[in-house]
Order: structure tokens, then C-alpha cells, then sequence
């Protein structure tokens, strides 16, 4: 009897340090996160400035070319008429500037 009373009080002392153990490591869970999250923005934090729409300096170029040819022909063979009609346009369009939008 002595015997399986000392084999059960060992188990149970094996159960108590695995339960400490866990414990221990949920309780420092938390502490390995944050230092992870800090590594991570103390690494971005680094690279610099980043591109932000609400806030920027952009140089702006834009060219719009429009080209148009009609030709229009037509024949009467009755009547023996035929008209010819042809236009041509060409347009071009630029505008080129700056965009400042934000604090700059």
C-alpha cells in the first residue's frame, strides 16, 4: 500500500510542474508578442518615409492627340451623280503642371 501511495504522489508532483510550466509559458506569451510587434516596427521604422496619397507632391504631364478623317463618296448609277466629301482635323492638347495635395 505504501508503495502505490508513493507512485500516485509522484504522478501528481509531475502533473503540478507541468501546470507551472504552462502556466509560466501563457504568462510570458503576452512579453514574446510585444517584442516580436517591436522588432517588426522598430524595422519599418527604418526604412523611412513611405508614400502617402493624402499627402504629396506629384508632377503632372498629360498630352491629348486627336486625329479625324472622313471621307464620305456617293454614286447614283440612275442618275448618273456621284459626291465626294473629305475632312480632316488634327488636335493636340497638353497641359503640365503640379499637384500638391496634404502638408507639403
Amino acid at each position: 500500500m505504501l508503495r502505490m501511495q508513493k507512485k500516485g504522489q509522484i504522478t501528481l508532483e509531475y502533473i503540478i510542474i507541468i501546470i507551472i510550466v504552462m502556466g509560466a509559458l501563457l504568462a510570458i506569451s503576452n512579453y514574446f508578442k510585444r517584442g516580436l510587434q517591436g522588432r517588426w516596427k522598430a524595422a519599418l521604422d527604418d526604412l523611412g518615409d513611405q508614400y502617402d496619397p493624402r499627402a504629396a507632391n506629384s508632377s503632372l504631364r498629360h498630352t491629348l492627340v486627336s486625329s479625324t478623317n472622313t471621307s464620305i463618296f456617293v454614286i447614283n448609277r440612275d442618275g448618273g451623280y456621284w459626291t465626294m466629301r473629305t475632312d480632316e482635323s488634327l488636335s493636340t492638347e497638353r497641359k503640365q503642371g503640379t499637384v500638391s495635395v496634404g502638408s507639403y
